[in-house]
């Protein structure tokens, strides 16, 4: 298993895991949508705005995550982790948690200082995230479900809060994923 910074010959590839991954847990429309979003991202955010971490087993991606910038008008700097996949015959394995350690790891020696995700809280809660409220770090969009705003500080013990709107990049800039 190795973990590393995505090749942009791989694009095809991991919009395919994406793709893949989401249709079997959430059906083919999700599917679609989610592998559409991880391209979109890919090729049309600018590359000091993003990271793209990848998972490989003997050369073949099983996993990949994408950080994206959010924009705050303090200029913290802070990055989205969305979208996350790991391929449907390696769940369970804990390889998603190492990826995301290795790209939160990564970021955070890259000068970002907050990370933020929207997802289940039981499996983010593995890698550090913690439940945090519009109160703390308004979300860009309204939450269609707020228990998944999640946050954590990759350089101190909290996060302080955060007055004004967070904004993200154009690809994740629709009300449909939040």
């Amino acid at each position: 298993m190795k973990f590393s910074i995505y090749n942009p010959g791989n694009i095809e590839e991991i919009k395919a895991l994406f793709t893949k991954t989401f249709s079997d847990s959430e059906g083919k429309s999700e599917g679609l949508l989610i592998g559409n979003l991880a391209y979109d991202l890919m090729i049309n955010t600018d590359v000091q705005d993003i990271y793209v971490f990848i998972a490989t087993d003997n050369d073949q991606i099983i996993g990949s995550i994408i950080f994206s910038k959010l924009t705050i008008e303090s200029e913290i700097n802070a990055f989205l982790l969305a979208p996350v996949a790991i391929h449907t015959r390696y769940q369970g394995k804990g390889i998603g948690q190492k990826l995301i350690i290795f790209g939160l790891d990564t970021i955070k020696e890259n000068g970002v200082e907050l990370a933020f995700t929207y997802g289940d809280p039981n499996f983010y809660s593995k890698v550090g995230f913690r439940p945090i409220t519009e109160k703390l770090v308004k979300a860009p969009f309204q939450l269609t479900y707020p228990e998944g705003w999640l946050g954590q500080s990759l350089v101190s013990d909290k996060i302080e809060p955060i007055s004004g709107k967070l904004s993200c990049v154009k690809a994740l800039n629709k009300a449909e994923y939040w």
